[in-house]
This record gives C-alpha cells, structure tokens and sequence, in this order.
C-alpha cells in the first residue's frame, strides 16, 4: 500500500511520476498533468509492481509526456487574444505582482527567478486562470442575456467554471455553465458556443430538431462553427504567442 507521503515514484527519463492509488482501479493508467506523469493505481499495489509497469512502458511513456508537454509560463509566455491578453515582464521586486484589469493581465517578475520550479508552474497558472474567471463574468454574463433576448431562447442561471474539457453545458432546469477558457476564443466563437447552448434549452441532445434550430440561429453556419471550434481547447497553453 502506498502511504501518502510516498506518493512519488522516482524513474530516470520520466522524471517524477505521481501515484494516484484507486480502490476501483484493476490496471495502471498513465496520463500526463502539468507536466508530470500520472499513474493510477489499484489501491495494494507494490513499487516493484509499479516500477516494472513503468519499465514495460517506458517508450510509450517516453512519447506520452513529450507529446502532452506544456511550455513553460516565463517571460516568453504570453496570451494575444481578443478578449484577453497576458504578459509577463522581469520588474526589480523580490516578489511576484499581478495586475489585473478588464481584458488584461501583467505579471511583473522577480529577477533570476527559476521558472522551472513546478510550484511555481502551478501559481502561475491559478493567477491566470484567476483572472480569466474575473473576466469571464464580465464579458460572457451580457453576452448570454442578449442572445437570449434577440432570440426569444429564455434560460436559468449561469456559472462560470474552470472545468478543461467542455467549453459549456445545459441541464434540464435551463442552467447553463460556460467555461472561463472562453474568453481566449475569436468573438464569433464565443456567440456560437453561446448559442449552442441556449439551443440545449429546447433540445437537450444533438439531434436532427437540434442542429436545425441552432443552424437557423447562426445563418446555417452551425457544422462549419462546430468544425471550427475543433481548432481549440479548454487550455491556457493553445494561445500562447511564444
């Protein structure tokens, strides 16, 4: 049994891999987060187990971690977008400092900092996404309710999450959620996603009565949108301009 403060297994390649025991896993599942493999478990599982699950994988892995890397956030990591832009400049603080305003975020950073510490990685990340929630609110709440309006498409409430996988859903009741990472798409984007989902108030699948309501909203263009939004992902890192 892996006890909580063992929770690393250390392998020469791979770096660090988190262990994840799961009582209801029957097999090792590998995935890759934040930079760093993941490997879950079944709950009794023994280092040399785990170790030669690893050793059976290690190209595999090798690849995985390569193909899923994430850049650093340093001062070369910056996000161009129409509704939100970060920059990250070196200031002569002994600590960091964010500046957040509509649209816009600026972290001004210590000198001779080390942006590969993996902590770090992390807080930058919740500051950003932070103010991406900051914004989400402001800009997404007026453009749901005027869409709502101008087509007649009434719905609950909404919330704002920081859920990477969906940029939005619908449930029964007419609630409708909406991802922050919204804001870092091309306005007509965000009206589709919009869109997409006030039609979910109606038609709560995507069937044929779904997308013909949604292609009358948007001017028959819902299968070229919907292909287009492909291009994106619930991610900081698809948009930054490195």
């Amino acid at each position: 049994m892996i006890k909580k403060e063992d929770n690393i297994l250390r392998y020469e390649g791979l770096g660090d891999i988190i262990i994840k025991p799961n009582a209801r896993a029957k097999r090792f599942v590998f995935r890759v987060k934040d930079n760093r493999l993941q490997m879950t478990t079944p709950k009794y599982s023994s280092k040399k187990e785990m170790y030669q699950a690893v050793s059976s994988m290690y190209d595999k892995l090798k690849k995985l971690l390569s193909n899923n890397t994430n850049p650093l956030i340093d001062l070369n990591f910056s996000i161009d977008t129409e509704f939100f832009k970060l920059k990250i400049e070196e200031g002569n603080r002994e600590r960091f400092l964010a500046r957040s305003e509509l649209g816009e975020l600026s972290i001004i950073a210590p000198k001779s900092v080390d942006f590969n510490d993996v902590q770090l990685q992390e807080w930058l990340k919740r500051v950003i996404i932070e103010a991406l929630r900051r914004n989400a609110k402001i800009i997404l709440a007026p453009k749901l309710y005027m869409l709502s309006q101008k087509h007649n498409i009434p719905y609950n409430q909404l919330k704002i999450n920081t859920s990477e996988g969906r940029w939005g859903s619908c449930s029964g009741r007419k609630n409708i959620n909406l991802s922050v990472y919204l804001v870092l798409l091309p306005k007509h984007l965000i009206d589709y996603v919009l869109l997409h989902e006030l039609c979910h108030t109606y038609e709560m699948n995507h069937g044929p009565n779904f997308w013909a309501l949604l292609n009358n909203l948007t001017e028959g263009r819902a299968e070229e949108l919907n292909e287009e939004l492909k291009n994106y992902h619930t991610s900081i890192f698809n948009y930054s301009k490195e």
